[in-house]
């Protein structure tokens, strides 16, 4: 419980950005759906080839994952994300995403 507080402080629970309750009070609740976000890729994609970004910090997270070098590429009536394989984390962010895109979807 004490590494998922560390890790919303470190995504923007300890800044607030206003002196108003009520800005305050929905960056609170944006920081936590996003805390929540992390942790839920976290346990369910961040497994096997992708270990390695389950242990990182969210600046690295967001370093690692978010910011990839990557097209989307559109060709047969489907989207295609297009990692460069120099991408030191390209084969676990590939991974994540197979991992999270075979979760069963519910009836």
């Amino acid at each position: 419980m004490e590494d998922r507080i560390r890790r919303a402080k470190d995504s923007g629970l300890g800044r607030f950005p206003s002196r108003e309750f009520n800005i305050n009070q929905t960056w609170l609740m944006i920081t936590q759906i996003a805390a929540d976000l992390t942790a839920w890729t976290r346990l369910l994609g961040c497994i096997g080839d992708a270990a390695t970004l389950a242990t990182c910090d969210p600046k690295a997270l967001r370093y690692r994952f978010l910011h990839v070098p990557a097209r989307l590429a559109h060709s047969a009536r489907r989207r295609r994300l297009k990692i460069p394989e120099s991408w030191p984390w390209a084969a676990a962010i590939v991974a994540v995403f197979a991992h999270i895109a075979a979760i069963p979807q519910p009836a």
